[in-house]
C-alpha cells in the first residue's frame, strides 16, 4: 500500500468510528427520552385517575354528611358506605403516591441521558485535542501514528462510557404497594 492509501485508510477508519460512536449514543439518548416521555404520560394518567377517584369518594362522603346534618337518619347503605370510604380514599391516595414515584425512574433516565451526552462531548473533545497536534506539514508516518493514538484513546473512552452506563432503569414493586427503584 502506498503512504497515501495508508493515510486515507486510517482517516476513513477514524471518521467511521467517530460517526458510529456518535450515532449509537444519540440513538440511546433518543430511546431514553422517548421512555421518559412515556413514563411521564403514564404517571400523569394514573395521577389524574387517582385524584378523580378521590374527588368522587369525597363528594359521596360529603353528600352523606350533608344528609346527616340535615337531620336525616342514615340508611344502612349510607352507614356501610361511610365506613368503607376511608379505606377507599386511602387506596386512591396510595395509588397517587405510587404514581408519583415515576420521578425516580425519570431521574435515572435523565441522568443516564446526560452522561451519554457528556461522554459524547468528551469523546469529541479528545478527538479535537489529539487532532490539534497534527501539523499541516506532518509526514504521512507521523499522521498515521497520531491517528492510531487517537483511535486507541477514543476506543478506551468509548469502552469506559459503555461500562459506566446501565442498560435499563429498573422498578421493583414491593408487597406493600410501595415502589423501590435501584
Amino acid at each position: 500500500m502506498t503512504r497515501k492509501k495508508i493515510l486515507g485508510s486510517h482517516v476513513k477508519r477514524l471518521l467511521s468510528g467517530v460517526s458510529d460512536h456518535g450515532r449509537r449514543h444519540l440513538k440511546e439518548v433518543e430511546t431514553d427520552l422517548v421512555q421518559t416521555n412515556l413514563l411521564l404520560e403514564e404517571a400523569i394518567e394514573k395521577l389524574t385517575g387517582s385524584f378523580m377517584a378521590i374527588h368522587q369518594v369525597v363528594g359521596e362522603r360529603q353528600d352523606a354528611i350533608d344528609r346527616l346534618l340535615a337531620g336525616e337518619a342514615p340508611s344502612s347503605e349510607d352507614s356501610a358506605r361511610l365506613a368503607g370510604m376511608s379505606g377507599e380514599i386511602g387506596q386512591h391516595v396510595n395509588s397517587a403516591i405510587t404514581s408519583m414515584q415515576f420521578q425516580d425512574m425519570t431521574s435515572q433516565l435523565l441522568d443516564r441521558t446526560l452522561r451519554r451526552v457528556s461522554g459524547l462531548g468528551e469523546f469529541l473533545a479528545t478527538l479535537s485535542e489529539h487532532g490539534a497536534g497534527i501539523a499541516p506539514d506532518s509526514c504521512s508516518e507521523e499522521i498515521v501514528e497520531r491517528l492510531g493514538k487517537i483511535s486507541m484513546a477514543l476506543a478506551i473512552q468509548s469502552l469506559e462510557l459503555r461500562s459506566m452506563l446501565r442498560k435499563s432503569v429498573e422498578q421493583r414493586h414491593l408487597e406493600s404497594g410501595d415502589v423501590e427503584l435501584f
